[in-house]
């Protein structure tokens, strides 16, 4: 459910809303939510320091109920 959330809420800011795929990975810390966006789209996600991820970090938050929840925009262009 959480994960479908975050992908509503990224669609409805950015410009390609077809490129937006949310991942969830559970490990022992509890779930991870991985975003990824078209990389044009990647600064929108972010926001002006940080202030529009933190935004959705905390809405995720509030949505998980307690429940530890990361949630992590991916640069898909940056190889590792």
């Amino acid at each position: 459910m959480l994960a479908e959330a975050l992908e509503h809420l990224v669609r409805g800011i950015v410009d390609s809303p077809e490129d937006v795929k949310v991942s969830a990975k559970n490990n022992r810390r509890g779930e991870t939510l991985e975003v990824r966006v078209h990389q044009d789209d990647l600064g929108r996600v972010i926001g002006r320091q940080g202030r529009t991820a933190r935004a959705l970090r905390t809405v995720v938050a509030a949505l998980a109920d307690g429940e530890p929840v990361r949630v992590d925009v991916v640069d898909t262009d940056r190889r590792r």
